[in-house]
């Protein structure tokens, strides 16, 4: 196999309404690339994330495009096949070469290959003419009729990223290009189309199938007990057609030269899919973050003709890796619902996630070190998984790559969200055929652990009005219970595939509701949408899959990009401005910011204070329903909120931004997320310590219960003499809090605090703007470190969410924590790295914020 990617394009608007200045003009465009890409690199089109840029763009998305290179390829030899492969083109195309059509494309989400051996031998034009996606979409709508939806443009009726055409966090610019790929190949004899290795862990004997091939030596009667790691590689195989068959041998070998290596003779006549088992005795399990160590042994498989006797060139090969772990999810009915917990090599494990959007709204733009540096933040958040979304793509190898590595467990939705879908061809095919090629190139990465029908589809059909205006049109069921399960069994039915989110496992819809708190998976929405986020706990959750709370970008990603000029300041009246409500994409977002402020620390009028605010109580909301939640493991076994990262300078629900910044939510979920935790939760009239232990060690300690005034005056306090409490592995003790320490006779001015070991949590009786809170709660110092600076920050009365929001006085300044209660009389440290700022304004407003400053300012 020889395989050259074609880089050197040019891109020309063909038709729409394009502007005269780039009528007919052909600009040089990298592929992968988009439209968008092209220009941009060029200066003919501003940045559509800065300003209102996105909306002078919207001429784009009703154009249409036209890709073209030159193709010079030799002449085929007579045994010699040539391809063109398209990794991925976005999204509906005809193409040509030499004026011969090749095909149309009409899903972003698949590769399209393309024989050219007869057209090729003299240069000719290879050309990609693209249509715009929102017109195809439209016409479909009229020929199939309109499926209820989300949002407005009918991205259910086109195979292209639904976040594409925009959403309630992300921009509407409908990308067109080619964005993965394009290749010319040229091979005999045959070629490895598809290589899907699936790895799986067993206990004690192992029983061949009568077609399987094994390695020699390899033990398949190990005694019980011995763990035995099985690779089944499914191969399939392309024959040229040319010339008279021969017979192939095919060489498997996995875990390098201290594995096992299997060599399967296939007769000239055999084709299609060849199935290989490899055995690798007590190979090292993979375990997810906090759970163990990722070993990744390599798979490498190469094609050859004849007997194999001649191994010194290879018609073909592959390479990869694969974990040895099995993953079940454990859906038994108990006597509060349905559990939904996640089983990997026979433990529990207590979910802690995070939703993934694409992060970039241009996603060629995303590079495996972008992708590192994320995925490495959601460690730092103490994540152990991500959600990635239903109306976002299937991610990058280097995605998974990374997540194997790292031990970041990989929820993966298939690609539909948030409407109805049509089941009639194409639409169907396109489907079969997207998931079967996604499933065999995803199947290997041990990270992944679910595959999942979709994003809110069967809960919209149930509950957000489609069912009329339906009738009797085809929504989408045949996928999730029919069709999705089907292909997974056949492609990848090493792990374990749910129907949706939210979804009530084991029930239909119309025996129980598939957003039913007490059944599998759930999203909450109604705290950000209609009620204060204290009613977290209104459910006991056996699974929240979506849950979350907005709040804007940080300071430094606004001034880049939302703040006029780049102006130090915003201006009067700024939040209700064009440009910001351009960046703030849900509906009444501002309104609904402030009503969730309203009941806790009220609403300042000052932008400045508006921002902190904002971005402190989205903080609050996440960590106070987690906290909830985590206090009731295993009855509730994880959370994923809503969501880790953005795609663009935006207000949203992530946690970081669309710069990459970490903003105050990212620091909250950090500590809500922590490996042991102390959380003061109501159980019934009662409050309890719960005392969160997600190690593999017992943690034990002594309860130390204090109320105290808001000074820190001590006023009672738990017995000293207590006995000793030990928490064991995985789990949760409750220990009830009673007498002195929460006999509170003053709200305003008293606070509980709590502590086991080295962690503490706080307890208060009343919201902050309630509290007697003292507006200068601390005294701080600041001092020169390597790589930046130490402050220092003492209490001297009750200081709550002390934050340095230091990206006020350098862009590129990291601090280590943020939004730190603090008691009177107790100090953090905070570090914040820094090539240089102003060292004495790290010490004041703007920058040091406090919860306290904020209920003053808004009182």
């Amino acid at each position: 196999m020889i395989s050259r990617e074609l880089t050197d394009w040019t891109l020309t608007a063909t038709g729409g309404p394009v502007p005269a200045e780039l009528t007919g003009i052909e600009v040089p465009a990298t592929v992968p690339g988009t439209n968008h890409t092209a220009l941009l690199e060029r200066g003919l089109i501003p940045d559509p994330y800065l300003g209102t840029n996105e909306t002078s763009l919207a001429w784009m998305k009703r154009s249409t495009w036209r890709y073209a290179t030159v193709l010079d390829e030799p002449a085929a030899a007579p045994d010699e096949r040539v391809d063109l492969l398209f990794e991925g083109v976005d999204t509906v195309a005809g193409i040509s070469l030499g004026g011969a059509d090749l095909g149309r494309t009409a899903n972003m989400h698949r590769s399209y290959r393309y024989d050219v051996r007869s057209l090729v031998g003299t240069p000719a034009d290879l050309v990609v003419d693209l249509d715009s996606a929102i017109e195809t979409a439209e016409a479909e709508a009229r020929r199939l009729g309109t499926r209820p939806m989300a949002y407005d443009q009918p991205f259910n009726m086109v195979r292209k990223m639904a976040c594409s055409f925009g959403w309630d966090w992300g921009p509407d610019l409908q990308t067109a290009g080619l964005w993965k790929p394009v290749r010319v190949q040229r091979w005999r004899v045959a070629r490895l189309a598809q290589v899907t290795p699936l790895a799986t862990v067993v206990q004690g004997d192992v029983v061949l199938a009568d077609d399987e091939v094994v390695a020699p030596g390899s033990s398949v009667s190990d005694a019980e007990g011995r763990r035995t790691g099985v690779v089944d590689v499914h191969v399939e195989i392309e024959r040229s057609g040319l010339g008279e068959p021969v017979p192939l041998t095919l060489d498997v070998s996995v875990g390098g030269q201290s594995g096992r290596g299997v060599s399967t003779f296939l007769p000239a006549s055999a084709s299609g899919t060849t199935h290989v088992r490899v055995h690798l005795p007590d190979p090292e399990l993979w375990w997810p973050a906090g759970h163990g160590e990722q070993p990744l042994y390599p798979v490498d498989v190469k094609l050859y003709a004849g007997n194999g006797e001649d191994r010194s060139e290879p018609l073909d090969s592959w390479d990869g890796r694969v974990g040895f772990r099995n993953i079940t999810v454990d859906t038994t009915s108990d006597e509060h619902g349905t559990s939904f917990t996640f089983v990997v090599n026979g433990k529990r494990v207590l979910v802690r996630g995070a939703n993934w959007i694409p992060d970039d709204h241009l996603l060629t733009r995303i590079t495996r070190k972008r992708l590192e540096r994320r995925i490495d933040q959601a460690r730092g958040a103490n994540l152990n998984l991500l959600r990635v979304w239903g109306g976002g793509i299937y991610e990058s190898d280097d995605f998974y790559d990374v997540c194997d590595e790292k031990g970041v467990m990989v929820w993966q939705d298939i690609l539909l969200a948030c409407a109805a879908y049509p089941e009639e061809d194409p639409h169907r095919a396109e489907f079969e055929a997207e998931l079967r090629e996604n499933a065999a190139r995803l199947a290997p990465h041990p990270s992944l652990v679910l595959w999942n029908g979709g994003n809110e589809n069967i809960w919209g059909h149930e509950d957000w009005g489609w069912k009329e205006p339906l009738g009797d049109l085809t929504w989408g069921a045949g996928y999730y219970y029919e069709l999705f399960p089907k292909i997974l069994a056949e492609v990848d039915p090493t792990r374990p595939y749910s129907d949706g989110s939210p979804y009530s496992p084991g029930f239909t819809p119309e025996e129980t509701h598939p957003n039913d708190p007490n059944h599998g998976t759930h999203h909450q929405w109604d705290v950000w949408n209609r009620v204060d986020y204290t009613h977290y706990r209104d459910d006991v959750p056996r699974f929240p899959s979506e849950f979350g709370f907005q709040g804007p970008a940080t300071w430094a990603t606004m001034r880049r990009a939302i703040l006029p000029d780049g102006a130090a300041e915003a201006p009067p009246g700024f939040k209700e401005s064009e440009v910001f409500l351009l960046h703030q994409k849900a509906e009444y977002g501002n309104l609904k910011l402030d009503g969730g402020m309203a009941a806790h620390l009220d609403v300042p009028e000052d932008f400045t204070d508006w921002h902190w605010a904002t971005q402190l109580n989205q903080a609050r909301a996440i960590q106070y329903a987690l906290e909830h939640y985590r206090s009731w493991w295993p009855r509730t076994a994880g959370a994923i909120v809503w969501q880790l990262n953005d795609c663009w300078p935006v207000t949203s629900w992530a946690a970081v931004d669309g710069d990459g910044r970490r903003k105050p939510l990212w620091y909250a979920m950090k500590h809500a997320f922590a490996d042991r935790l102390v959380t003061v939760q109501p159980r019934g009239s009662e409050l309890v310590a719960a005392l969160v232990n997600d190690t593999d060690e017992p943690w034990t300690g002594q309860v130390e219960a204090a109320r105290t005034t808001l000074g820190g005056a001590v006023l009672a306090a738990s017995d000293p003499a207590a006995e000793p409490v030990t928490v064991a592995p995985r789990s949760v003790t409750l220990v009830p809090l009673s007498g002195g320490p929460v006999a509170v006779a003053d709200v305003a001015n008293e606070v509980l605090v709590v502590g086991f070991g080295d962690a503490r949590g706080l307890h208060r009786w009343a919201e902050s703007k309630d509290l007697a809170l003292d507006p200068a709660p601390v005294r701080t110092t600041v001092t020169a470190e390597d790589g930046g600076y130490r402050v220092e920050v003492t209490a001297t009365s009750l200081a709550l969410g002390v934050t340095l929001l230091a990206d006020r006085l350098d862009p590129d300044a990291q601090v280590d924590e943020q939004v730190i209660d603090l008691p009177a009389g107790t100090t953090a440290v905070f570090h914040v790295t820094s090539r240089g700022l102003d060292a004495e304004a790290l010490a004041t407003r703007p920058v040091l914020r406090t919860e306290n400053d904020l209920v003053r300012a808004a009182g």
